[in-house]
C-alpha cells in the first residue's frame, strides 16, 4: 500500500517550514514586543478539562483518546448492550487532545495561581487537534499563536489587543486587514430586547454564521432552536447593518436603551472605538460587526475576528475576546481574561497568494566545503569547526568525488542551495575560497575567511 497520512493533517516541505518560521518569529517577537511571556501545556488534557466548554457544537470536535489496555473492561454492560456512545465515551475515554489554548490556559492559570503575578500577560504557541470536515483553510491539526491577559478587567487590554493584531499583520506585510469587534453584552442585550434571552446561545451561535449560510439560513436555524417568528422579526434590521462605527454605535444605542446590560457593552465597544481612533492603526481596518458572535460559551465582553484582505477569500484568519468568567469553571472566581489568537495555517495561505513569501530563504550554509580529495576531508572539518564556533554556518559536502561527473555533482549542489561561497582546495593551510555569485577566487587563511564572510 501507498503510505498516507489522515485527512486533515500535512507534511511540510523545507520551504514550508521555514516560511512557518518566519510567521511563527514575527509573532512571536510582537507578543514579547508588547510584554507577554510563553508558556506551554501539555497536547492533551484531562476530558474533564474541556468537555462542556465549547459548547455542544465544540464538544463534537474534541478529539477522544482511548484509555491504554483494554479500554473496554471497565466499561459497565448496561452501556456496551444500549449501545449510548456519549454515555461509553466517557468510560473508556479519560483524555482528550486540546480544541483551543484558552481553556488549557485558565485550568493552568488556576493550578498556579500561587505562583503567578497578576496581571499575567501569556503568549502560547502550539498545535491543537479539532474533529472538523478538512476544507481551504481548516485543518484538523493546526498551531494556534495566543496571548491573554489575566487579571485585569481594563478595557485598555481591549485596546492593546487590536493594536497588536495591526502589528502583527503590519510587520507580516499583510496589508487591508479588517479587525471585526462586538460585545457579547450587546448580544444578550439584542436577544433581551426581542424577548428571547432564555435562547441567548442559540440566538448568537445562529446570528455568527450570518457570513457563512446568509438570512435565510440564519432564520432557519434560529426557528429550529425554537426562536420565534416575532423574535426574528425584531432582529432582521441586525442582518443589513450599515454606515460607519458611530453611526453603528448611535443604532445600537437606540435599539438596547431599555438593556441594562446591552447598554454596558455599547459603552464598552465606544470605548475602545474612541482609544483606537485617537492612536491610530498602521495597515489594519477596526470595524463594529454586530452579527460577530463566535459561537464558544465562554465569551463574556469583547469579541474580535479579522478578516484578511478582500482579494483573498478565506475565513477568519484571527479571533478571541474576553471571557470574565473562564476561570470560575475551575474554581478560580473573579479573575477576569482577555485573549486573541492567530491562525497560523490561514496567514500561511493568505502570505501564499498574495506572494508575501519572495523574500524568505531556507536555512543554508554560508559556505560550502567541496570534497574533491580525501586526504583534504579531516582539515577540512576542523576549519569549520572553526567557523562555526564564529556563527559561520559551514559545511562539507559529505561524499568524495572520484571523477569529474562526481565534482560537477557538488557544484550543481552548491546552485541549487544557492550557497555564497564555497572553498575548493587547501594549500599550506590557506584555503581556495571562491565567491559562487562573482567568481572570484582568492588564496585565504581561515583568519581571512572569517573576516570576508562577516
Amino acid at each position: 500500500m501507498k503510505p498516507s497520512i489522515p485527512k486533515g493533517t500535512r507534511d511540510f516541505s523545507s520551504t514550508q517550514v521555514a516560511r512557518r518560521n518566519f510567521i511563527f518569529t514575527t509573532i512571536k517577537h510582537s507578543f514579547e514586543l508588547f510584554g507577554f511571556q510563553p508558556i506551554e501545556t501539555p497536547s492533551f488534557e484531562n476530558s474533564e478539562t474541556l468537555m462542556g466548554k465549547y459548547g455542544e457544537e465544540g464538544d463534537r470536535l474534541i478529539f477522544k483518546i482511548l484509555n491504554s489496555g483494554d479500554y473496554l473492561s471497565k466499561a459497565e454492560e448496561e452501556v456496551l448492550s444500549t449501545k449510548n456512545s456519549t454515555k461509553l465515551t466517557s468510560q473508556i475515554s479519560e483524555k482528550a487532545l486540546r480544541y483551543d489554548l484558552t481553556v488549557p490556559f485558565a485550568r493552568y492559570v488556576v493550578q498556579y495561581q500561587n505562583e503567578i503575578t497578576f496581571p499575567f500577560k501569556r503568549y502560547q504557541i502550539q498545535p491543537v487537534w479539532r474533529a472538523d470536515r478538512p476544507q481551504k483553510g481548516r485543518f484538523r491539526e493546526f498551531f494556534q499563536c495566543d496571548a491573554d491577559v489575566v487579571g485585569s478587567t481594563s478595557l485598555w487590554q481591549e485596546v492593546e489587543f487590536v493594536q497588536l493584531y495591526d502589528t502583527v499583520f503590519s510587520k507580516l506585510k499583510v496589508q487591508g486587514t479588517t479587525i471585526k469587534i462586538n460585545n457579547r453584552k450587546i448580544l444578550s442585550g439584542i436577544a433581551e430586547v426581542i424577548g428571547a434571552k432564555d435562547k441567548l446561545i442559540d440566538f448568537t451561535v445562529a446570528l455568527d454564521k450570518l457570513d457563512k449560510i446568509g438570512k435565510e439560513g440564519v432564520v432557519k436555524e434560529m426557528l429550529s432552536k425554537g426562536i420565534s417568528e416575532e423574535a426574528i422579526e425584531k432582529v432582521q434590521p441586525l442582518f443589513d447593518f450599515n454606515g460607519d462605527n458611530e453611526n453603528k454605535l448611535k443604532s445600537l444605542a437606540s435599539m438596547l436603551a431599555a438593556s441594562e446590560e446591552g447598554t454596558k457593552g455599547v459603552e464598552e465597544l465606544q470605548f475602545v472605538i474612541d482609544a483606537i481612533k485617537e492612536i491610530g492603526l498602521q495597515s489594519a481596518t477596526l470595524e463594529v460587526d454586530v452579527t460577530l458572535a463566535r459561537g464558544l460559551n465562554y465569551y463574556t465582553g469583547a469579541i474580535f475576528e479579522v478578516a484578511a484582505p478582500k482579494e483573498v477569500k478565506i475565513g477568519s484568519i484571527g479571533g478571541g475576546g474576553r471571557y470574565d468568567d473562564l476561570t470560575g469553571i475551575f474554581g478560580l472566581k473573579d479573575v477576569s481574561g482577555v485573549g486573541i489568537s492567530f491562525g497560523l495555517d490561514r496567514i500561511y495561505l493568505v502570505m501564499e497568494e498574495l506572494s508575501l513569501f519572495e523574500t524568505v530563504e531556507l536555512p543554508k550554509p554560508k559556505v560550502l566545503f567541496l570534497n574533491f580529495n580525501e586526504s583534504e576531508a579531516l582539515p577540512k572539518t576542523k576549519a569549520i569547526a572553526i567557523l562555526r564556533a564564529n556563527g559561520i554556518k559551514a559545511e562539507l559536502y559529505p561524499d568524495i568525488a572520484t571523477s569529474n561527473k562526481q565534482q560537477k555533482k557538488q557544484w550543481k549542489y552548491v546552485d541549487k542551495r544557492t550557497i555564497e561561497f564555497v572553498v575548493t582546495e587547501i594549500e599550506n593551510d590557506k584555503f581556495t575560497l571562491k565567491n559562487s555569485q562573482t567568481r572570484e577566487q582568492h588564496l585565504v587563511t581561515i583568519d581571512e575567511i572569517i573576516k570576508i564572510i562577516q
